[in-house]
């Protein structure tokens, strides 16, 4: 073996050119054997790459909802309104407060002022059913309110709405705002034709979130006695979701049609709990056409008070010799009923050929009458059936303490103008702010739902100019402010802040200049 190892070392030495050879070829084919491995797994890798995703073109799935949306939202309105509540407590000054130190002083006037009257603001919603800006809504919505202010989907404007009336035994309300152009209205359908288990799409501004809308089923119809004493309240129960600020805001069928206007909720916690209730479309529309050319509501009655649950008793009726009928309870002296013989414990088994199997039944009909006007009832007494034409009498007379009462509030005295109560910068107040110069009017009040409060004036602020123009006293103020006119623009220069908050700064309270009836 070491021999053959020799010769071989041997043949090397001789042949080293050829050896050199061998070792670069073999190199060689091992480089190109890499390199094609190389551009495999490269291969590989581009075969494994991911693939960009693309945007799909839009699927359109059931459009049934999203159309009725489209058609209605831009008729439905949300509505804020300000009431203010006169509070005549007084803060007084703590017994550690010094009237003469500048700190307290500042603290005293502009953080803890004397408590007047503070505004309360709520919200709901409201539906357009004329294009001239007639909105129907609840009554509770709008209800003592000082200031009623409407937004329309899509438009920046705020305006401000008049009431044309409203009633309380249905707790509906008509509101008017111009817009000084046609608006866009909602339809009105008959809600008679209302099944239950019907779609329905509940409209308004839940928690004051504008243009939501929830769906649902109609649950059950002419629900009864929700709301204690309102006699003339007969929902439609939905679990569409409806919650605080879905009141006054419509109820609609999967034609676009309003079928009621939601009103009240079923709740534990103030929010949605899946039993809703809007007040019929057709009972909204007698209102709403009385309210229009009236600005009340005038209801029939013939002078007897019942209660429905009462009369519903089978054992009670089979004791009457009826199977069906309202049971009177109370016949009011003098009233119709009681010049053509009515009495307590007859029962009402028909009105104009109809049977009476409900209250409702038996007041719609009153109700729809004119006053004036009669109505023919079979009754029972004494297990005997009897008939009799019955007057119909206006119901506010026959029960004057049921009718409607509405405060006439006077005008306030010392209004002044938008809503700021505004007095010259005295040296002493000079001192004690510690202004360079006494240019401006302080602002020692801003009445609630006022002009002054909408554009966020504060009390304290002092007023450098109105309109470019520098205001150096309270004779400038009324000057400048008396030549501003309904619907001209207005910018106040205002100076803001003092030592307890950190400095002074310069803010541009601007607005439109609202009506006096506003």
């Amino acid at each position: 073996m070491g021999k053959q190892m020799g010769e071989f070392f041997g043949w090397a030495r001789q042949r080293k050119l050829l050896a050199t050879l061998l070792v670069v070829a073999t190199l060689g084919i091992g480089v190109v054997i890499g390199s094609l491995g190389s551009g495999h797994v490269a291969a590989m890798r581009e075969q494994g790459a991911a693939t960009p995703l693309a945007i799909p073109n839009p699927v359109q799935l059931s459009g049934s909802f999203a159309a009725i949306v489209k058609q209605d939202s831009p008729a439905v309105v949300n509505i804020a309104t300000t009431q203010v509540i006169d509070r005549r407590s007084r803060q007084r000054m703590r017994p550690d407060q010094n009237p003469n130190d500048p700190e307290d002083f500042f603290q005293h006037f502009f953080q803890f002022p004397d408590q007047g009257p503070v505004a309360e603001r709520s919200l709901g919603s409201g539906v357009i059913v004329d294009e001239k800006g007639y909105i129907l809504t609840n009554k509770h919505v709008i209800e003592d309110a000082t200031k009623i202010q409407v937004k329309l989907p899509g438009d920046p404007t705020i305006y401000t709405a008049k009431l044309v009336g409203s009633d309380s035994d249905t707790d509906l309300a008509v509101i008017k705002i111009d817009a000084q152009k046609r608006l866009p209205t909602a339809r009105l359908g008959n809600s008679d034709g209302v099944q239950v288990g019907d779609w329905v799409l509940a409209f308004g501004s839940p928690f004051g979130l504008e243009a939501t809308v929830t769906a649902g089923i109609v649950s059950a119809k002419d629900r009864a006695n929700i709301s204690a004493g309102k006699q003339f309240q007969r929902f439609i129960q939905t679990d569409a979701a409806i919650n605080p600020g879905n009141s006054g805001g419509p109820l609609v069928n999967l034609a676009g049609e309003v079928i009621g206007i939601n009103t009240a909720i079923y709740t534990s916690s103030r929010g949605y709990e899946g039993v809703g209730f809007a007040l019929p479309s057709n009972l909204a529309i007698n209102v709403y056409n009385q309210l229009v050319t009236k600005g009340t509501v005038t209801r029939g009655s013939i002078g007897i008070t019942f209660q429905e649950d009462r009369s519903n008793n089978p054992i009670l009726l089979k004791e009457l010799g009826v199977d069906h009928g309202i049971v009177i309870e109370r016949v009011e002296p003098g009233s119709p009923a009681d010049k053509v013989g009515l009495k307590a414990g007859d029962v009402i088994t028909s009105i104009n050929g109809k049977p009476v199997m409900s209250g409702n039944d038996l007041v719609n009909p009153i109700v729809a009458t004119n006053i004036g006007g009669s109505v023919d009832l079979t009754y029972t007494r004494d297990k005997q059936s009897h008939s009799a034409t019955v007057g119909v009498a206006d119901r506010s007379k026959i029960f004057p303490q049921t009718a409607q009462v509405t405060d006439a509030k006077s005008e306030e005295e010392g209004a002044t103008d938008f809503g700021l109560h505004v007095e010259d910068i005295s040296a002493d107040l000079q001192q004690r702010l510690g202004l360079d110069q006494a240019t401006g009017v302080i602002v020692t009040q801003v009445d609630p739902a006022s002009f002054g409060e909408d554009i966020q004036f504060s009390r304290g602020d002092i007023i450098l100019d109105v309109n470019h123009q520098p205001v150096s006293n309270v004779r400038d103020w009324k000057r400048i402010t008396s030549r501003l006119k309904a619907g001209d623009n207005v910018v106040f220069k205002v100076r803001r802040g003092g030592p307890s908050s950190g400095g002074t700064i310069t803010v541009f309270l601007a607005g439109t200049v609202p009506s006096p009836d506003n």
